[in-house]
Formats: C-alpha cells, sequence, structure tokens
C-alpha cells in the first residue's frame, strides 16, 4: 500500500501543497488540495482505490498518474 515516504514533509498552501523529501531534497507541488487529500487518505487506506473515494469517477486517471508520478519520484512508498 502507498503512504507519505517516511522522509517527506508535507506543507499545506492555498493552491495545494508543497512536498519536500530529506532524502533526496526533491520538492514537488500539489495543484490540487483534493489531491492532497487522497495523499493523505493513503496512510489509513487499505488500497489506493479507497482512497479515491471521496474522488468523482471521471477525475481518477488524472489522480492516479498523479500518485503514480509522486510514486516514481519517490515521494510515496
Amino acid at each position: 500500500m502507498l503512504a507519505l515516504h517516511p522522509q517527506v514533509s508535507v506543507r499545506p498552501e492555498p493552491f495545494g501543497a508543497l512536498l519536500y523529501h530529506f532524502g533526496t531534497r526533491r520538492l514537488s507541488f500539489l495543484k490540487d488540495r483534493r489531491l492532497l487529500d487522497v495523499v493523505q487518505r493513503l496512510d489509513g487506506s487499505t488500497s489506493v482505490e479507497d482512497a479515491l473515494t471521496a474522488v468523482p469517477e471521471k477525475e481518477r486517471p488524472a489522480f492516479r498518474r498523479a500518485l503514480s508520478t509522486l510514486e516514481e519520484t519517490g515521494m510515496l512508498a
């Protein structure tokens, strides 16, 4: 199951959030506050689909792509 990497710090912002990975020194921007909500729900969810329940079905592919990118860059583990 995906969750924030232990070395990632989240700073909520009006536009979404900033994610900073202390190990890689990588900075990522979440440009949608709903994506931040999904990322935060990952930790208590049994699956990505469970974390996406509040996202409308037609928007879920874009959220899955964003989560995949965050995983590829090490923000999620």
